[in-house]
């Protein structure tokens, strides 16, 4: 049987400034900011996580996306699933998309992905206090639909069939989320396609049947926080209630109470061996996880990744999606392509180098 697996990353567009950014977080903001000033929080964490050849690029050119396909393509990645935010009509980071639909000699295909949070200052501890929040109508959701036509009509982009593929963050914080889905199936016909093929994002809340928002499947996220083991230093209880006692009375501030500190292969292991819906079922793999960079306090750190560990995790979902999914349905995806501030990246770095790459590299075409 001819694997027929394709692998793809996801891929956040954040590296480069925007007026936004720069009035909410500081002159020439991008996600670089973060990854350079973070230091490591306990003995033998590793951060920070370094490009390698110190390549802090900036996706103003398009260039550097050129350059990022021919590697993702010569690695085995079969696309990239481009976060697109869209809040009520405004876009934010749209400039390396809009360069892509322009570049079509950029022979690498594409999908979107809608990130429909609210932005806030969670990264500094202010949760509450919003940037810029979603204002969901039926009206808008047209819009939204029409604007999205443009993309779908490239050669590149990803389709089952005659239905191009679309990715939802949240699907259910849109309160006529059903109603919107016909809207949007409604105008990509109009436009000549046979519908949308829509996959909502199991983040938050998991179990939740498709259809039941207008959604044909699911994709799980990883990290699942809800497949975490117990914390990594709680395993020496009394050092741990020592540490925490300590932080309490205000006497010792200390990262590791402070922050969770989990291990990496129990979390693959349990999202491995997870039990699995009935309904369509994306699998997805992350090569790390550690969001200390973007948080102060309260990050998830994943320790013991490394290429070799994640290399069993891309084979089990391999075997689970060629096993479980028609032909036409065969991807998995990989979070992410340069999540470099959640220490979550199929990119280069300094520690591993290619790695993570030749994981996939050599397990699609093992």
């Amino acid at each position: 049987m001819i694997n027929q697996v394709k692998p793809i990353a996801i891929y956040l567009p954040q590296f480069h400034a925007i007026p936004e950014n720069d009035k909410w977080w500081g002159k020439g903001f991008t996600e670089w900011t973060n990854v350079r000033k973070t230091t490591p929080r306990f003995k033998g964490h590793y951060q920070p996580h370094v490009p390698l050849n110190n390549d802090y690029y900036s996706l103003d050119d398009i260039e550097v996306m050129r350059r990022q396909a021919k590697l993702a393509k010569e690695h085995g990645v079969y696309g990239f699933c481009f976060y697109h935010y869209w809040f009520n009509g405004k876009l934010l980071l749209e400039k390396p998309l809009h360069q892509w639909l322009e570049n079509k000699n950029i022979d690498f295909p594409f999908c979107l992905s809608w990130a429909n949070e609210n932005w806030t200052r969670r990264w500094d501890g202010k949760d509450k206090e919003q940037l810029i929040s979603q204002e969901y109508s039926l009206d808008d959701d047209r819009k939204h639909i029409q604007y999205l036509i443009q993309f779908f009509k490239d050669d590149r982009y990803i389709k089952i069939g005659n239905k191009p593929m679309l990715l939802m963050y949240r699907s259910e914080s849109h309160p006529t989320i059903k109603e919107a889905t016909d809207i949007w199936r409604e105008e990509v016909i109009k436009a000549g396609f046979d519908g949308l093929h829509l996959i909502r994002t199991e983040s938050f809340e998991k179990g939740l049947v498709p259809t039941t928002h207008g959604f044909d499947a699911a994709m799980e996220f990883a990290p699942d926080n809800t497949m975490n083991s117990k914390k990594i230093f709680k395993k020496n209880l009394p050092k741990y209630l020592l540490f925490k006692l300590l932080h309490n009375l205000k006497l010792r501030k200390d990262p590791i109470y402070e922050n969770g500190i989990y291990d990496y292969l129990a979390l693959r292991d349990n999202m491995v061996q997870r039990p699995v819906p009935e309904y369509m079922y994306y699998r997805c793999a992350c090569p790390s996880w550690d969001n200390s960079a973007r948080r102060k306090k309260l990050a998830f750190i994943f320790k013991n990744s490394s290429p070799e560990e994640f290399r069993i995790w891309i084979k089990q979902i391999i075997i689970y999606t060629l096993n479980n999914l028609p032909s036409e349905n065969q991807f998995i995806f990989i979070n992410a392509w340069n999540e470099w501030a959640e220490g979550c990246h199929l990119e280069p770095d300094t520690k591993w180098g290619y790695g993570n790459l030749k994981v996939i590299k050599e397990e699609i075409s093992n």
